[in-house]
């Protein structure tokens, strides 16, 4: 299976809503070939490392088919739902998250991908749009895109192929994390299942272990309510 990358993008740290928060979501297109690292694209910032960025989380995906849907459904913000929106760094369609898996690799240009882990929605998408529960809408709908591990550092440009090599976990879609994650969300044994997936990002193996230990569901509030 192969698809286009129609865009690269990069973002540097600039204020971020009324307060003024820290934020490289504003991404824009590069102009040719981007160097990709093992900790993400050369140029690309990041106002929260701790949250986002890093080795499981180098490059962020998020499918440009799903823009049409954003726009139907909030037609008072559809020039803000455009390619770059969400704060991609690749801009792909045709593709979603009913279509990969975890730890599917890719060849994306040079470099070589692995998917990590979905992504999920914190509240800075909340000032991103100007709406206060866009984090909730995006959880809720299962659109969230994804995020890769950089298994060899290479090249990225636009009009490049992101090529799948590999699919070692082909029952576990992306759409099949969201459901036990927001839906199924005590599935003990799918649980069990998916903490032990090889490729996961370690800090979801540690969410589902923590479920199973607990027989409770984490609290989302302070990932998805802007702070006051």
């Amino acid at each position: 299976m192969e698809w286009k990358i129609n865009e690269v993008r990069l973002g540097r740290i600039a204020p971020l809503g009324p307060k003024g928060v820290p934020s490289g979501i504003d991404k824009q297109p590069a102009t040719g070939p981007v160097v990709l690292t093992r900790t993400g694209l050369e140029g690309d910032e990041h106002g929260d490392t701790r949250h986002h960025g890093g080795a499981e989380k180098a490059v962020h995906l998020y499918p440009q088919d799903h823009y049409a849907d954003w726009r139907r459904e909030l037609p008072d913000l559809a020039e803000r739902f455009v390619a770059g929106g969400f704060g991609e760094n690749l801009v792909v369609g045709g593709i979603t998250e009913a279509d990969v898996c975890i730890g599917d690799v890719f060849r994306a240009g040079s470099a070589l991908v692995e998917l990590s882990q979905g992504r999920q929605p914190c509240w800075r998408l909340n000032l991103r749009f100007g709406l206060g529960d866009m984090a909730r809408r995006v959880q809720d709908t299962g659109r969230t895109g994804w995020y890769f591990r950089v298994v060899e550092p290479g090249e990225i440009a636009a009009g490049a192929d992101l090529t799948l090599v590999r699919r070692p976990h082909p029952a576990w879609t992306l759409r099949r994390v969201h459901r036990l994650l927001y839906r199924e969300t005590l599935d003990l044994d799918a649980l069990a299942e998916f903490a032990l997936l090889p490729s996961l990002s370690p800090s979801w193996q540690e969410l589902a272990r923590r479920r199973l230990g607990r027989r409770s569901v984490e609290s989302w509030d302070r990932r998805v309510q802007t702070p006051e």
